[in-house]
């Protein structure tokens, strides 16, 4: 076999993915995580299509399950609390809808990973890559902590605002396609009974501000909630770095709204998990350069509000180790076999995370509000061969391949 020690950058979901497999292919991963450990806390994510027969081949699904988040529907309220409208999962099937059958909170499939590989898995954790070099026989790493290491092949797994991209393919803005708006979610506390239901009140634009949503989900903790807001927005500038001013942006662009709003602004400057980002899509022509690849969000992000997201990096963890095992290390055949297995997923995600837009949550006109409260209510009244060609075809783009081990190893 051609490369063994492999450096995959990022210990969120796609880069213990990668590990786990790599490591079962007969490879030797290491992976660097600039957080000081395992995250805790983090928004909800789902596993749909092809991805639930991934995660099965991984061993985690009855992990998985026992650590749902609770979430079997989504409710859009009015300013008391009253539902207006209500979309169960029952209607999409298994993997289509806003919440998929199969949705955990992020740190939790992360940790589920992190467990299932820490015992035969290198992790670095407090740690980041500062330079790459590259040449015809592995990859020199310069670590942040200090020193230095050579690795035959190196993975960028380390989000939409990839450290590894940027080393080696560029600036971000070459990659970055904005969607017009914002999230930001936190984990905080809760009277509201949400009985496994995901309430989200909406505001139409108008009166010189633009539509948008606030909404508290379920987490599997008594009396905790995933609270968020989504809203369209100009681009600002702002310190990514800059917790506090971040939370700043959200308190202004929620000032004075009704429902739960108020408390949620006033549990945001507590809150330890803290997520805030622009909504974008990373588009790119070719997902590796020389020893170098993108995974995850580095290289397919099709939207944090999508619902892919963490198929797309289950789904593309399994393939780039499966293609690296089947061309015994071979990274030239092994990355281009790789994008000629993802290519058809991602774009078909991107396509429908932008097709879908953002009406649903940040509409226009009170009138724009309406119609999807209508659209909403008569849902469950249509045929399900209908209601359900959406993202449940987009997440079974891809036909999974046998993967084995050469059997020298």
């Amino acid at each position: 076999m051609q490369s063994r020690s492999i450096l995959v950058s990022g210990a969120g979901i796609a880069g213990p993915a990668l590990a786990y497999w790599l490591h079962r292919f007969g490879f030797h991963p290491t992976v660097v995580e600039r957080a000081p450990g395992p995250r805790s806390g983090g928004h909800a994510v789902d596993i749909r299509g092809t991805a639930r027969t991934v995660a099965e081949r991984t061993g985690i699904v009855a992990q998985v399950r026992q650590a749902h988040t609770g979430a079997h529907g989504m409710a859009f309220v009015d300013r008391t609390g009253k539902r207006v409208a209500t979309l169960s999962t029952e209607v999409f099937g298994d993997s289509g809808g806003p919440i998929a059958e199969m949705a955990i909170r992020r740190s939790d499939l992360a940790r589920i990973l992190y467990e299932a590989t820490r015992d035969h898995v290198e992790y670095v954790f407090g740690d980041s890559i500062t330079a790459v070099e590259q040449d015809d026989h592995g990859v020199q790493i310069e670590f942040e902590a200090g020193g230095a290491r050579r690795f035959d092949l190196l993975v960028g797994a380390d989000g939409v605002h990839s450290n590894v991209r940027r080393l080696v393919f560029g600036p971000e803005q070459r990659y970055i396609r904005d969607l017009g708006c914002y999230v930001s979610l936190f984990t905080t506390s809760t009277t509201l009974d949400l009985d496994g239901w995901q309430l989200m009140y909406t505001m139409p634009g108008g009166t010189g501000r633009a539509g948008r949503t606030a909404g508290l989900a379920p987490l599997p903790e008594p009396g905790k909630t995933l609270a968020g807001f989504f809203w369209r927005s100009a681009p600002q500038k702002y310190d990514r770095h800059d917790i506090d001013e971040q939370k700043r942006i959200v308190a202004r662009s929620f000032a004075g709204d009704a429902w739960e709003i108020p408390r949620m602004l006033s549990a945001i400057w507590d809150a330890s998990d803290f997520y805030f980002d622009r909504v974008s899509q990373v588009q790119m022509d070719s997902w590796s350069h020389r020893r170098a690849v993108l995974l995850g969000d580095a290289g397919h992000c099709a939207s944090p509000m999508s619902g892919i997201g963490t198929s797309l990096a289950l789904v593309g963890a399994y393939i780039l180790a499966g293609e690296l095992a089947a061309a015994d290390g071979d990274h030239h055949l092994a990355y281009a076999r790789y994008e000629q297995e993802m290519r058809e997923f991602v774009n078909r995600a991107h396509e429908f995370a932008r097709g879908a837009g953002d009406g649903g949550l940040m509409p226009d006109s009170r009138a724009q509000l309406w119609l999807r409260n209508r659209s909403v209510r008569i849902l469950p009244y249509l045929p399900k061969r209908l209601v359900r060609r959406g993202m449940e075809n987009v997440a079974n783009t891809v036909r999974l391949k046998d993967y084995a081990a050469p059997a020298h190893r």
